[in-house]
């Protein structure tokens, strides 16, 4: 599926519940009480009739979906609730490849970002807010985005995978993955001050 087809297909879920989406699509919510962090992502991939996808690799061969909560601020203004998780950082690869060659970069280069209102814990409503395309197509935000993964690759080369840490970078940060704090896994992820700026071009 081309890119500006998918666009289409999913501007058509603009204003429209995803809540209830997933009970049509049999999309699991909860699961043993606890919430599945990743329902409303498939919701949206029900819809565009495509498998769920956690691999390195673009969903659709040149472009990546994403979808990111907003949420509204004690006085009404809407703003990205957190970060968005990109790629996993495999220090062994990063280590040895150039940000030209990287996962980060395939993954970054052509989105399709959905973002949908969170209300609550409890899940029982969430509108989509708006479809956008993003090309990493800026020189100025491409070349921070360089920094930010140049930065990550010579910790690891000078200090170790373990001293990386979410206080780094600008638009592009390397956090711990998984459950609890005690987690080892890492991956790049995107700063809401970077989300911003084309979720809310205002800003």
């Amino acid at each position: 599926m081309e890119r500006q087809e998918a666009l289409s297909k999913l501007t058509e879920l603009v204003g429209q519940d995803l809540r209830l989406l997933a009970d049509t699509y049999e999309v699991t919510v909860f699961k043993e009480g606890k919430p599945n962090k990743g329902w409303a992502g498939h919701v949206l991939e029900r819809h565009l009739n495509l498998p769920s996808n956690s691999s390195q690799s673009p969903n659709f061969g040149s472009w990546e979906l994403k979808i990111i909560p907003l949420k509204y601020l004690q006085g009404g203004k809407l703003t990205v609730k957190e970060t968005m998780a990109i790629t996993m950082i495999d220090s062994y690869n990063v280590e040895r490849t150039d940000f030209e060659d990287s996962h980060l970069l395939v993954k970054l280069r052509k989105l399709i970002v959905a973002a949908r209102i969170w209300e609550s814990k409890e899940e029982q409503r969430s509108i989509l807010y708006t479809v956008k395309t993003f090309d990493l197509d800026n020189p100025d935000i491409y070349d921070q985005i360089k920094d930010d993964y140049d930065l990550v690759r010579e910790t690891i080369r000078t200090r170790g995978f373990s001293t990386l840490t979410g206080k780094m970078g600008v638009y592009i940060q390397p956090r711990t993955k998984g459950r609890g704090h005690g987690s080892t896994t890492r991956a790049f992820y995107a700063r809401t001050t970077f989300l911003k700026q084309f979720i809310f071009p205002s800003f």
